[in-house]
């Protein structure tokens, strides 16, 4: 099971009031091993200490130092002028510089879009005493290639007030594409509710470890986050609490476009979850004729799954289902739609095929592909499916095999085993947050994993990515998040961007510790985890 567990709310709300200390850096998770200094300001950031890793660093030459009459100089493109201007941005609260975007002039640091073998994510970025040049074939290269000049200054960039310098940038080349076209992270709304400007706050943390899919969780039996005009009460009834009775929400359509389009700024997908024909007791409630004996359940604010399930056998379902995905389809300019499949435990096998027989094309017809976790194997995919493996180390060859069987037919896999990159999994048994039924998942387990050769009989080609779930029956505020996420989250970027030939974990420790301080500047409240050499505050 994805989620079998059981936590009472005055639980969670004790677990969340020790996290508020533990994000202040108070209440201390296991020991810390004896760390390196603090990095220093005035030294210029290796080449080779990014994260993800990139393709390939040459390292040499002068470095770069930015300073009050740098400019930054675009093409004429309006696409590289919005990157220009994010990363200005980015850098003139932390220098005091004026940093100005122009088309004109030689020097400073210059973002192209240039004709290459760059592909649809991939950059250059070349570094030496007279400019730092960021060479890309596409608008999404060029801001990847930021995030990565990004890390290649002082920590103390991603503060919010002036800091005194200096800003080098090592000389020297980096070239790099993604390893996987599918680097996302899934965040579940549904459990508990979080803001628009919540999630824009995650959806920055993703985009400077080049994340390119959010995933969200939209409704489930505790909450409906995401308002249909056809069906209302789906958002003001079916929305309005979230586990241990709080008050819930929803996204108006406006809110939900506002998301998607920040999402976009930060070139990430949003892909819509509407989970079915399980985790519907939301929608249940909302209309008693979605039910099969017409009776409308009540609310339901606990943690258990696999009770609910939409009456295959009436039409109206269909009615029902079309309406939504229509709507949310209309809202979301990505290419997927993800129908969840999971945990419909309430609903037989003949009924589950049936259902997805029918809800499949209805994706289709609306313009999007169909995405589905990993039990959609057990129907029959649609052309071009994703399926999304959750299943752990101990998921039964029955199980595995059939994913297998469903990947060597054309299906695309997305990976997302619950025991090496569930984010809601605590770290340790003493974690005052998360769950443990898919054991405990440490720094080092959560990284130390090769995806183009973890499900047997699986051919490499059907791998599309990985992501990073984060369900949140315990999680339920940012700060929570941030301890959760971070420091697992970087590492699953890792393992979807980066080469599996750099792939080395005493290497990748290194450069994982020397993101600490980028988060203390950037006020992200993380898990000092005694296996990562974090530098002494």
């Amino acid at each position: 099971m994805r989620r079998h567990h059981r936590t009472t709310p005055r639980t969670t709300r004790v677990l969340g009031s020790l996290l508020l200390v533990a994000a202040a850096g108070v209440f201390a998770v296991g020991a810390t091993p004896a760390s390196p200094a603090a990095p220093d300001q005035r030294s210029a950031v290796p080449l080779n200490r990014v994260v993800p890793a990139p393709a390939s660093v040459e390292p040499g030459g002068s470095p770069y130092r930015i300073t009050p009459g740098t400019h930054i100089r675009v093409d004429g493109s309006r696409e590289a002028h919005r990157v220009g201007r994010y990363l200005a941005d980015l850098l003139r609260p932390s220098t005091g510089y004026r940093l100005p975007v122009t088309a004109h002039g030689p020097g400073g640091i210059r973002l192209r879009l240039a004709e290459g073998d760059f592909g649809p994510e991939g950059y250059r970025l070349d570094s030496g005493h007279r400019h730092v040049t960021i060479s890309a074939g596409t608008p999404a290269g060029l801001f990847l290639g930021v995030q990565t000049l990004r890390q290649l200054l002082p920590p103390a960039v991603e503060k919010d007030s002036v800091q005194p310098g200096p800003w080098l940038v090592a000389g020297g080349t980096i070239t790099d594409t993604p390893r996987y076209g599918w680097r996302g992270a899934m965040l579940d709304v549904s459990r508990h509710f979080f803001t628009v400007d919540q999630v824009k706050r995650y959806i920055d943390q993703l985009a400077l470890y080049k994340i390119n899919k959010l995933h969200l969780h939209l409704s489930d039996d505790q909450g409906w986050r995401i308002a249909v005009d056809s069906w209302p009460r789906l958002a003001t009834h079916g929305g309005s609490t979230q586990v241990g009775g709080g008050p819930g929400g929803y996204y108006t359509k406006d809110q939900y476009k506002e998301i998607v389009r920040y999402a976009a700024s930060r070139y990430l997908e949003v892909v819509p979850e509407i989970d079915m024909p399980g985790h519907t007791n939301a929608a249940l409630a909302s209309y008693a004729e979605l039910n099969c004996d017409g009776v409308a359940p009540p609310l339901y604010t606990g943690t258990d799954v696999g009770f609910s399930s939409l009456c295959v056998s009436k039409e109206i379902t269909y009615d029902f289902v079309d309406d939504v995905i229509r709507e949310v389809a209309a809202l979301t300019p990505g290419r997927h739609l993800h129908i969840g499949g999971d945990e419909a435990h309430s609903t037989s096998h003949a009924d589950y095929v049936r259902f997805m027989d029918r809800v499949q094309p209805i994706v289709a017809e609306y313009g999007k592909t169909v995405v589905g976790w990993h039990q959609l194997t057990g129907a029959t995919p649609a052309k071009g499916a994703l399926a999304q493996y959750w299943g752990l180390d101990g998921t039964s060859p029955e199980e595995k095999a059939q994913v297998a069987k469903a990947a060597q037919s054309g299906t695309g896999l997305v990976l997302s085993p619950a025991d090496r990159i569930y984010l809601d999994m605590k770290y340790t048994k003493d974690t005052p947050l998360g769950l443990s039924w898919a054991g405990y998942v440490e720094v080092q387990r959560s990284y130390d994993w090769d995806p183009g050769a973890y499900l047997p009989g699986v051919p490499a080609s059907a791998i599309r990515g990985v992501e990073a779930p984060l369900w949140t029956e315990t999680v339920e505020n940012p700060a929570h998040i941030d301890y959760m996420a971070f420091p697992r989250l970087p590492g699953v970027a890792e393992l979807g961007w980066s080469p599996a030939a750099t792939h080395d974990w005493e290497d990748y420790r290194v450069r994982l510790a020397a993101q600490g301080p980028r988060w203390d500047a950037l006020g992200i409240g993380y898990y000092r985890s005694p296996q990562v050499p974090w530098p002494a505050r």
